[in-house]
This record gives structure tokens, C-alpha cells and sequence, in this order.
């Protein structure tokens, strides 16, 4: 069975760090390009940055300079290191394994920035 678990959501004020982490299951880790999506409410779910399998990275607009995304290859883990957070980035984050076959999704954690 293939399993994405988030971990290290919490409660952060603006202008601090999180530090999210996702491990997935090893079957599917070496062929995904892993990802992170955010989704706060009333608004879609949106990409937040994808890492290949060759670690090639992608981000959205709002997130670069400011998120980075990581792979374990050997761990079987992503991470996503939130650096200077602001309020607007509060949401819940999942990770998504996309494989060639489907997507595969976490049950979420929460990030909200506030003071």
C-alpha cells in the first residue's frame, strides 16, 4: 500500500521558519517527482514546488527565493524548508507523489502564520 506522511506543520510567526517533512512509501519514491501543494481556505488547491527524481526543482512565483524543496533518495523523504513566512502562507500543505500510473496525496498538515 502507498502511504505520504506529512510531519512538522505547526504554528509560526511572520518572518519565522518551518520546516515540513513528507516519507513515502519505497515503491513509489524512485520513479516520483515529489511535490508540495497548499490549499487555504476557500481557494484551490495550489502548487507550492516539485522536485524530480533527478532533483530538478520547480516553484511557484510566491514561494521562490523563500521555500526550498528537497529529496532522500536514500531515506525516502522530501522536505520543505519555509523561510521568512508570512501570513498569507497559512494553509494546509500536502505532499503528492505523481507517477507516471497516478498521483498519490498525503492527509495534510497545517501551517498557519500568525502573530
Amino acid at each position: 500500500q502507498v502511504r505520504l506522511v506529512e510531519s512538522g506543520g505547526g504554528l509560526v510567526q511572520p518572518g519565522g521558519s518551518l520546516r515540513l517533512s513528507c516519507a513515502a512509501s519505497r515503491s513509489i519514491f524512485s520513479v516520483a517527482t515529489m511535490g508540495w501543494y497548499r490549499q487555504a481556505p476557500g481557494k484551490q488547491r495550489e502548487l507550492v514546488a516539485t522536485i524530480t527524481v533527478q532533483s530538478n526543482t520547480n516553484y511557484a512565483d510566491s514561494v521562490k527565493g523563500r521555500f526550498t524543496v528537497s529529496r532522500d533518495n536514500a531515506q525516502n523523504t522530501v522536505q520543505l524548508q519555509m523561510n521568512s513566512l508570512k501570513p498569507e502562507d497559512t494553509a494546509v500543505y500536502y505532499c503528492n507523489a505523481n507517477t507516471n500510473w497516478r498521483a498519490y496525496w498525503g492527509q495534510g498538515t497545517q501551517v498557519t502564520v500568525s502573530s
